[in-house]
């Protein structure tokens, strides 16, 4: 101890003298304390010293050094080196700290007194380590091009563990890429833990790796803006958190899942297994209002991004895709499938670009058991995948024909579907939907009560129903469909382009409709139970027909035949409509405008003066519509009053005239 003292009296002197940071180093730690701040240090019974509020055993020091390293307050680094780490900690914090380390396995905890936020920079590179932290104040964590995989958990079987309940902003700092890798065995619920609410920042790019459970998992709120998080593949969920997931900017990718891409629970008590209301607090709530985000699930019935709550998304290129086929579903005894997008609440689209592709059996784009609203954004979606159905032990198979699903119940059967909502669809202002079904049972958009466009413009191409509003008992107004806004698309290679299971109002905008031969119809209402179609407006061009007994208070008009795959122009006052047939549809081509229209078709010859020629104009639906071209050439084609057994008479029109 005679030795140490002379040591120590030395050290005092020299720092006296002016020198910067006193170096204490003890095993794999070392502590910073610049001189400016140490003041006195205490050194009793030749056994304790203390600096700044730190206390060292003195046998536990393996040295003390003088030097001009510079000091940043609050901050600890860890630097990782294939199989040893090591801490160093600024002084002003180092009484709140108490550090841990095992070969590159780094556990720090943090006093309840601290009470500055600390920012832990980690570094580096190991195989077989990891990194704890706990305690009860908020905190930043900054990677710098870290490759940390565990392997053997000492503290924990994450790579990063934060057993804090508070803030943690997550920062991969700009320019680096940084990798996490979790043990393969173990009890974590993600290889990247945050006990409390996860703020993701900086330009960074972030990999993780989750072979237990979930690659990122928080148990409140996550946050991202401007970071890139590439998860790599997981045993359970991509990204998992609790309260709300919100999106500003950066980029998430998402592959190798056995769970879905993205999911945020309703935050909830585990010990009484009671989850909060999420219409009162937010939680299980997603907001995606910026950046990009690829996602591809595979796991049979996985959600690409799935919310117990609400899902808006006001902005952002979102793609993602599903593959995975149905489950049987033993605790609710029904059948799920796959979906790109789901909420267990309320789904608003008012912004961005989305891309949904889902090929499994019964998949869908969009499901939500709330209603579903779109103002904005342009939603493409395609799914190809046949209708999954249950026997009556839970059994599986698909079907390859939409009139063997009748003989299933609701339950026992999923039917892919491009937009499927058990409450109200709206769809208005600018947004573009479009939808492609092809397997069987593809219907395009189903509501389970009603369905209103005033706006935007939808495209459907479905094998099954197109549009489909369908009846929720004991609910008035169910299955009613209204237009009057908007340009919609409603082709069904299979059955009605627009069907109702209530009553269907076309009182403006532009439909065209194209149903499967008779028995179908280009748009049905549900006669059956005393509903009706009602044309009060719009522009309508029919094939396929009107459902019998409707009420046509604007007139309407036929022709019994048309050619396949031709271009049509129908002009009414001084608007005009060019429409490409399809190549197949019922026989009845029914046309309705705000005043008498008159109707052109292409003939096959390629030259001369009765050559249909189109210039100009605003191409919608895809292609097969044109908005207004300036038109030469044609054949007349001769038009008939349309009654569908109901009124006739003139009425309706475009809100606000033309177009």
């Amino acid at each position: 101890m005679k030795k140490f003292s002379i040591i120590f009296v030395a050290f005092m002197l020299v720092l006296t003298a002016g020198a910067q940071t006193l170096n204490v180093k003890t095993g794999s730690m070392t502590y910073l304390f610049p001189a400016v701040q140490t003041g006195d240090m205490v050194y009793e019974n030749g056994t304790m010293l203390t600096i700044m509020g730190k206390q060292f055993a003195v046998s536990e020091i393996d040295g003390m050094t003088v030097d001009d390293t510079a000091v940043t307050d609050n901050t600890v680094s860890v630097t990782y080196n294939g199989s040893s780490a090591s801490v160093v900690i600024s002084g002003n914090v180092a009484q709140y700290l108490t550090p841990e380390v095992s070969g590159a396995h780094v556990s720090i905890a943090q006093s309840d007194n601290l009470a500055e936020e600390i920012t832990y920079i980690l570094t580096g590179e190991t195989s077989d380590g990891e990194f704890y932290m706990s305690g009860s104040y908020k905190a930043t964590v900054e990677l710098n091009g870290l490759t940390l995989t565990n392997t053997n958990p000492v503290y924990s079987g994450a790579a990063i563990h934060i057993q804090n309940g508070k803030r943690i902003k997550v920062k991969p700092l700009t320019g680096t890429v940084n990798t996490l890798v979790d043990a393969a065995s173990g009890s974590q619920k993600g290889c990247l833990y945050v006990k409390g609410h996860a703020e993701f920042a900086q330009k960074g790019t972030l990999n993780v790796r989750g072979r237990v459970k979930h690659a990122i998992k928080t148990g409140e709120y996550m946050s991202l803006k401007n970071a890139t998080i590439n998860v790599i593949a997981a045993e359970g969920d991509g990204i998992n958190c609790a309260q709300f997931f919100l999106m500003e900017s950066g980029a998430v990718n998402i592959v190798g899942t056995a769970d879905d891409g993205i999911q945020c629970d309703l935050e909830g008590d585990a010990s009484t297994g009671v989850t909060t209301d999420h219409e009162d607090e937010d939680t299980g709530n997603i907001y995606i209002e910026g950046g990009s985000v690829n996602i591809a699930v595979t796991a049979n019935a996985a959600k690409g991004i799935k919310s117990e709550g609400d899902m808006t998304i006001s902005d952002g290129d979102i793609i993602i895709k599903t593959s995975g086929g149905g489950v049987w579903d033993t605790d609710k005894l029904k059948t799920k499938a796959s979906a790109c997008l789901g909420a267990d609440g309320n789904m608003t689209i008012s912004g961005g670009t989305l891309n949904l592709i889902s090929t499994g059996a019964g998949g869908k784009g969009i499901n939500a058991d709330g209603a579903f609203t779109a103002t904005g954004g342009s939603v493409t979606i395609k799914t190809s995948g046949n209708a999954v159905v249950a026997s009556s032990t839970g059994s599986l198979s698909t079907v390859t024909s939409s009139q063997m699903l009748d003989r299933y119940d609701s339950d026992y059967k999923s039917s892919p579907k491009g937009i499927k909502v058990d409450g109200a669809i709206t769809i208005s202002d600018d947004a573009v939907i479009d939808v492609t079904t092809t397997g069987a049972g593809g219907e395009g958009i189903e509501s389970k009560y009603s369905i209103n466009i005033t706006g935007g413009q939808v495209i459907v191409n479905a094998s099954d129903d197109a549009i489909n509003a369908s009846y929720n008992t004991g609910s008035n107004g169910s299955g009613d469909l209204t237009i009057s806004g908007g340009y919609v698309y409603a082709r069904s290679t299979g059955n009605d382009g627009i069907d109702t299971n209530g009553n269907c109002y076309i009182k403006g905008g532009l439909v065209y409709a194209i149903g499967a031969s008779s028995p179908e119809v280009a748009v049905d209402a549900n006669t059956e139970q005393q509903k009706k179609l009602y044309v009060t407006g719009g522009t309508i061009v029919a094939i396929g027909g009107l459902e019998r007994g409707s009420s046509l208070s604007q007139s309407c008009y036929s022709t019994q035949s048309w050619n396949r795959n031709t271009w049509y122009v129908m002009t009414w006052g001084n608007n005009t409509f060019a429409f490409k047939t399809p190549a197949s549809g019922g026989n009845t081509l029914v046309v309705s405008a705000a005043s008498t229209p008159t109707l052109k078709s292409d003939i096959t010859q390629t030259t001369g003066t009765n050559k249909l020629t189109l210039t100009g104009g605003t191409t919608i639906f895809g292609g097969v519509g044109i908005l207004d071209p300036a038109v030469s050439g044609g054949v007349s084609v001769s038009l008939s009053n349309y009654t569908g057994n109901g009124g006739g008479g003139p009425g309706g029109g475009w809100p606000g005239g033309g177009w």
